[in-house]
């Protein structure tokens, strides 16, 4: 379980084919020093096992599902990713309760600064359209942001300086693949009602 509220950034030193998936490898981890095999991590908002670490690196197994479902299989050699550790019980939650488990990707259609902020409008699948509600929680490449409008086609977000200054999100350009999660508690709520066929 994760929160969305990002911890630090670091870039794809490689990510290899393999049988089955691949190999992820990122530099730049500032707590990469701190991880044990075994540990969750968020790149990009997946929740990835480290397979190994060490100072300022480390190491994920990627499986087929995942490069299937989310923007990881699109990394290039030193491209930036999002990066967050679980959350520990007693932490404070300042964005939301994240999975860590994609949904699925969606399009940037704009990135654009406004006055001392930045707008955001991405595609909405039609899968997500249920999903999501104006003022709702989304974890986009697993950042916790607000849902600050909505269309039948795509949704749009509002970027604050900070959050624009120490996450991926300076990068972004139109045509950019993300990562979504819809809200958790979202998803349960669609799950109930479909199995009571309402």
């Amino acid at each position: 379980m994760f929160t969305g509220i990002i911890e630090s950034t670091g870039w794809v030193k490689s990510r290899r084919a393999a049988a089955g998936g691949g190999r992820l490898e990122l530099a730049g981890v500032a707590f990469g020093g701190e991880l044990a095999l075994g540990e969750s991590v968020a790149v990009n908002g997946c929740c990835l096992t480290v397979v190994a670490s060490g100072e300022g690196w480390a190491a994920f197994d990627l499986l087929q599902e995942t490069l299937r479902l989310t923007n990881l299989g699109d990394l290039a050699e030193g491209e930036e990713v999002n990066l967050e550790r679980a959350l520990r019980v007693g932490d404070r939650l300042s964005g939301h309760f994240v999975q860590g488990h994609v949904d699925g990707t969606a399009a940037v259609i704009e990135y654009q600064e406004e006055g001392q902020d930045h707008l955001y409008a991405i595609a909405l699948p039609e899968a997500g359209r249920r999903l999501v509600v104006p003022k709702g929680s989304i974890a986009v490449n697993g950042i916790s942001l607000t849902i600050a409008s909505l269309e039948d086609d795509r949704f749009t977000l509002w970027i604050t300086p900070h959050t624009h200054a120490v996450t991926n999100l300076r990068r972004t350009r139109a045509g950019q693949r993300v990562n979504l999660e819809y809200d958790f508690l979202g998803k349960q709520v669609e799950r109930l009602l479909a199995l009571r066929g309402l």
